[in-house]
């Protein structure tokens, strides 16, 4: 069983789905109807009134277009963080020769609001980056006050959605770039992103003029008559399968799912002694992150040698730090997690 946090088990109706005749993405109109219709569909999951995208490649793509696409040489840039993927902005904005300013926290502690204010009160920005849920660390961000503040002083917004929307509400509202992708809640296979870009976005990147076809938002934002490049018709039929089940089950239906199979994830952990990574309060509902310092690679081999239970260690300085538990999408189901937390229980009991 695969319960990591992404790539996600997909369904069999997804799979399904995949293997039904694709249309041909570059001439066929029944693809570009489809398309449409995906696109409609995540305006629903978004909350949102602004365009949606749908782009071939894996989410990390989104994170970087966002940046090629807003950022020219010289913009001063404000990078909110309290992880990896947080501090990874800032790497992007150096990359596209915008001036980043990390407001950094450690990767315990929530995002550093005060710090926000400070940086807003010293300086004009820009841009300003954020990531909704660090899923290196299983961390949820309470990101609404920052983004009120970015607004009352003008600062265009990008966030990193991928590993939330769809198990969590994401506030949408003062967000001028909205990133996702298909291979977490969505439970669809990687390979396609999901942006939802303001009209003031677009705007911004208009003036921007930025010269990459593959990481540039603005090819995209009409494809009434053609795609910047050959579609992923397959994966974009499972995504749209995949949306379908989520609007079907009801997104507040949805949410509660992932709020409950979290808490019951977490309520095994501590019958087992084990400690979360960041506490409870900022946890999310479709990541639980233990902390098992220096043993988490061991028993992550243990668990798919002895249980075929195939989970997700953490990323760089806390790759044998944590084991995480992925429960979103397809696999935020209780059952599943008591499967995995019974085999847990008996590799920590050997």
């Amino acid at each position: 069983m695969q319960m990591t946090p992404g790539p996600t088990a997909v369904p069999p109706r997804v799979r399904d789905r995949m293997s039904d005749p694709m249309p041909n993405p570059d001439i066929e109109q029944s693809f570009f109807d489809l398309y449409d219709e995906v696109c409609e569909k995540l305006q629903r999951v978004y909350g949102t009134d602004d365009d949606v995208i749908v782009m071939g490649g894996e989410g990390i793509l989104g994170l970087e277009a966002a940046i090629a696409s807003t950022v020219a040489p010289g913009d001063e840039v404000l990078c909110v963080s309290n992880g990896l993927y947080g501090d990874g902005f800032a790497d992007f904005v150096e990359n596209y020769d915008g001036e980043a300013t990390l407001v950094g926290a450690d990767y315990t502690d929530p995002i550093d609001v005060e710090g926000v204010e400070e940086a807003l009160a010293e300086g004009e920005y820009d841009v300003a980056t954020m990531v909704h849920c660090e899923t290196p660390t299983g961390t949820l961000n309470a990101i609404g006050p920052i983004l009120e503040l970015l607004h009352d002083h003008d600062v265009l917004t990008v966030v990193d959605a991928v590993s939330s929307l769809g198990g969590a509400p994401v506030p949408s509202e003062h967000i001028d770039i909205n990133l996702g992708a298909s291979q977490k809640a969505f439970s669809s296979p990687p390979g396609l992103t999901t942006v939802a870009v303001s009209d003031r976005a677009w705007d911004v990147a208009e003036e921007r003029d930025p010269r990459s076809l593959y990481t540039n938002l603005l090819p995209w934002r009409d494809t009434s008559e053609m795609f910047p490049y050959t579609h992923l018709a397959a994966n974009v039929a499972a995504l749209d399968e995949s949306l379908s089940m989520l609007l079907d089950e009801g997104l507040d239906v949805a949410y509660d799912r992932h709020e409950s199979v979290a808490a019951h994830c977490r309520e095994r952990g501590d019958e087992l002694g084990l400690d979360l990574y960041p506490d409870a309060t900022r946890s999310s509902p479709t990541v639980t992150a233990f902390h098992l310092p220096g043993e988490a690679k061991q028993v992550q081999a243990e668990l798919e040698e002895e249980h075929d239970v195939v989970l997700s260690t953490g990323l760089g300085d806390l790759a044998d730090d944590i084991l995480r538990v992925g429960h979103m999408g397809y696999n935020a189901e209780r059952a599943k997690v008591d499967h995995v937390m019974d085999a847990l229980e008996t590799v920590l009991a050997e």
